[in-house]
């Protein structure tokens, strides 16, 4: 069983900066997929950034791409997002989630079985 925890979510200003971190163990989390999703009030989840189980292959959402980061430690036990360039369209709740199955980069969240509680990320304008 995998039970992935975020943290570093906050309040920042338009332009700035947050990292968030996923912490999680167990050779599914080590072998398989990482990826993060976020849902802004009112909308459904949306895929935002995906990192293959090497930490090598990538994907992200048009939306963030050139402002976000996805990377995974070498221990492949904790995963993070750097997201430079906020913009208040941002703002959102933000999940880690970790695949049992995929080795790759898939970008719906049908493909990820394991979800953490989530962590806000808030931008101001």
């Amino acid at each position: 069983q995998v039970q992935p925890v975020e943290s570093g979510g906050g309040l920042v200003q338009a332009g700035g900066s947050l990292r968030l971190s996923c912490l999680a163990s167990g050779r599914t989390f080590s072998n398989n997929a990482m990826g993060w999703f976020r849902q802004a009030a009112g909308n459904p989840r949306e895929f935002v950034a995906v990192i293959n189980w090497s930490g090598r292959d990538t994907r992200y959402a048009d939306s963030v791409k050139g402002r976000f980061t996805i990377s995974r430690d070498g221990a492949k036990t904790t995963g993070y997002l750097e997201m430079n360039s906020l913009k208040p369209e941002d703002t959102a709740v933000y999940y880690c989630a970790a695949s049992s199955w995929y080795t790759g980069t898939p970008n719906a969240p049908s493909a990820f079985d394991y979800w953490g509680q989530g962590t806000q990320v808030t931008v101001s304008s």
